[in-house]
């Protein structure tokens, strides 16, 4: 009786456990729906779907190398068609750069990593409960990834909340700080002649400059001619 009960309570929280993966799978639905509708991707990130069916997969080995394992092969093969839609989707209305980020990430997950798992768990360990118990922790580890994954998306909202309290900061600190006024200056105020040289200086040509540095030349020349001989000779 304990035995058929054991097996009956495993059978109900395998089903229950179906049911709540299931959801878990259809919770992107109203977003992919969203990006259907605008044909856009909206700045959302693929890591989270890649991961999501890197995880179905290695489960989905894990329930192929356990015995009777059906639920679990079932659920995590609906879980690798969910994903594999929802990447197909997202690489249709995806731009170009984040098509390419999305189709290295598939590359290193879901063909590199995998295949790399699949190859050392078959060839290096020999005995079958141990290759059973390596996968088992590893499908525990990418499924507890699975739901960090989706974290990727704070690092900008991070970054706006840090730059937004240093900004109240700096508000804070200033908001009580006086405007330097700079004195007015007013014409009436300037002393006499000197808007007069302002003007002038201001609005002659560069002709009129030409002809005021000759003139001035000249006379520095002029004055040099009439000096007394003697105070050349001895400048010399």
């Amino acid at each position: 009786m304990a035995t058929i009960h054991a097996v009956h309570l495993a059978f109900v929280f395998g089903l229950l456990g179906n049911v709540v993966s299931f959801l878990v799978y259809l919770a992107p639905l109203p977003t992919f729906s969203r990006i259907c509708k605008k044909k856009s991707t909206e700045g959302f990130q693929s890591l989270p779907y890649s991961v999501a069916l890197f995880s179905a997969m290695l489960t989905l080995y894990y329930g192929y190398l356990k015995n009777r394992a059906i639920m679990l092969i079932t659920i995590n093969s609906i879980g690798c068609a969910i994903e594999s839609i929802y990447l197909i989707i997202f690489m249709i209305y995806a731009p170009g750069r984040a098509r390419i980020y999305t189709a290295k990430l598939l590359a290193f997950f879901n063909l590199g990593l995998f295949g790399m798992i699949v190859l050392c768990t078959s060839l290096l360990i020999k005995q079958s409960y141990l290759r059973l118990t390596v996968v088992g922790w590893m499908c525990a580890i990418f499924s507890v990834s699975v739901f960090a994954a989706p974290l990727s998306i704070m690092t900008p909202n991070i970054l706006g909340f840090i730059f937004g309290i240093a900004q109240m900061i700096l508000y804070i600190i200033y908001k009580d700080k006086k405007n330097v006024v700079l004195p007015e200056f007013k014409v009436e105020d300037a002393p006499n002649g000197t808007i007069t040289s302002i003007q002038l200086s201001t609005t002659e040509t560069p002709g009129k400059l030409n002809a005021m540095n000759q003139t001035q030349e000249s006379k520095i020349v002029k004055g040099i001619g009439d000096a007394p001989t003697e105070a050349i000779e001895l400048n010399v």
